[in-house]
């Protein structure tokens, strides 16, 4: 189990309301996806949930 599952095995999602994308950057301000993998989360599996939120992580860290 990662720090990405909840205790049913299931992914997260990154969320938090506030989506509004970025021009510059083209992550949405609030949860540091691109449009494609906002799109893609409801069908993905998760193992690419989990790919996804280790590069929402690597992007907070290299913006902070």
């Amino acid at each position: 189990m990662t720090t990405f599952d909840t205790n049913n095995g299931t992914v997260p999602s990154p969320c938090i309301n506030v989506c509004r994308m970025n021009p510059q950057t083209g992550l949405c301000e609030g949860c540091y996806r691109t449009i494609d993998e906002i799109a893609q989360w409801s069908s993905a599996s998760n193992e690419v949930k989990r790919a996804i939120w280790i590069e929402i992580r690597r992007r907070q860290e290299s913006m902070f």
